[in-house]
């Protein structure tokens, strides 16, 4: 009995040391000049100045952005989801209002900003038993080597009534991943921070321990291999967990088919990334090859060395066989560039004949001998190829 007593005494000791260490970053973060209060980047400079530990910032991004940024009930229905996340983060700070995305967004900048390893979470959550109908969004920072979850937005207040009443509550800064699992589920389960991790079905049913008997999930490792990945491979291997883990409800559906068109999407800008390359590549082949032209119909004047002359049909060949070669592996792309991609098939097709005719000329004089290859000149042709 008397070690129960001693441990209470602790944890309220403990509670109080902690409570008076926030109230002197929280007071800190009120003093923050209003110029500098209009971006993250004058924020995270603020926050850099005159805080010096990973979790004394992380403290400071928290807090300002729960206790400055009002919850936007009001137009909640009207939510930009194609607004992109600079843009997201520049007028939430800007007009101090947002739903949980923005509160995300603007949490996770300013800590990024001042050197704290951040990422944001999507998700869905559970609140007093009963599992929400609209998606979430949180943040894991990780701290002094170990990963927390913070969620600026139920951190913030509080919603009644459709009112929300601003008030600070510090059970959504730096919380375990092991007692948040109970209320914020995460759509892709490698962000849940556990070893082992729980089903959508588990989250549902409220039986969050987590299952022992399975194989240990090094998420450590996982995430450091993620984030390795390409853009592309990234959402692959999301989307994959995500299916894996169950489609229990509308939220979890939506986000799949989200991801799906993400992966499509980044497919292909990849694909168009390369076909960009391949065309500039081309066009590159183009120019040299009517300098050949040039030269031919100027009688190959002034006279340059044969390995030179051979070079110059030699290397634009070069150029338009690899790009052949590159353009039938860029990927998969939209059906709105199938016809560009054709175009460039068939221009690559057609170039590279008139450069084996071309080629076959250049054989032919380099095999004759000096008066012979005068002779080659007697009818004059002008080649050329127009540069798309």
């Amino acid at each position: 009995m008397r070690y129960v007593v001693l441990f209470v005494m602790f944890t309220v000791a403990s509670f109080g040391q902690t409570k008076e260490l926030y109230a002197l970053i929280d007071t800190k973060m009120d003093k923050i000049p209003k110029e500098l209060s209009t971006s993250t980047t004058g924020i995270a400079q603020y926050i850099n100045a005159n805080f010096k530990s990973e979790n004394d910032k992380a403290r400071a991004a928290f807090y300002w952005t729960a206790s400055n940024i009002r919850y936007d009930i009001e137009n909640i229905e009207s939510i930009d989801y194609k607004e992109i996340s600079q843009d997201k983060i520049k007028n939430t700070v800007l007009t101090k209002k947002g739903v949980c995305i923005h509160y995300a967004e603007v949490f996770n900048d300013i800590a990024q900003k001042t050197g704290v390893k951040s990422c944001l979470v999507y998700g869905y959550t559970k609140q007093n038993g009963k599992v929400s109908v609209l998606a979430h969004a949180w943040c894991a920072a990780k701290i002094d080597g170990t990963w927390w979850l913070f969620d600026p937005t139920w951190g913030a207040g509080y919603v009644d009534k459709k009112k929300f009443f601003k008030k600070i509550n510090n059970l959504h800064y730096k919380a375990t991943p092991n007692q948040y699992i109970a209320t914020h589920m995460p759509f892709d389960y490698m962000w849940q921070f556990l070893n082992y991790p729980i089903t959508n079905q588990e989250f549902i049913d409220g039986n969050t321990k987590g299952d022992k008997s399975k194989p240990n999930f090094d998420f450590e490792t996982q995430i450091e291999e993620y984030e390795r990945l390409s853009d592309l491979d990234k959402a692959r291997t999301s989307l994959i967990r995500m299916e894996k883990n169950g489609v229990k409800n509308n939220l979890i559906r939506e986000m799949i088919l989200s991801k799906r068109s993400e992966v499509d999407a980044v497919q292909n800008n990849e694909a168009m990334d390369k076909f960009q390359a391949i065309s500039d590549d081309y066009n590159q082949a183009v120019v040299l090859f009517n300098d050949f032209i040039y030269y031919r119909n100027n009688r190959f004047k002034p006279i340059l060395p044969d390995v030179e002359i051979k070079a110059m049909i030699e290397t634009p060949k070069a150029k338009i066989l690899d790009c052949q070669n590159r353009i039938y592996k860029i990927g998969a792309y939209n059906d709105n560039n199938i016809a560009n991609v054709k175009s460039l098939k068939n221009a690559l097709i057609d170039i590279l004949k008139q450069i084996e005719v071309q080629e076959k000329f250049v054989n032919d004089y380099l095999s004759k001998s000096k008066s012979a290859r005068k002779s080659m000149f007697a009818k004059m042709t002008w080649f050329g190829v127009p540069v798309k």
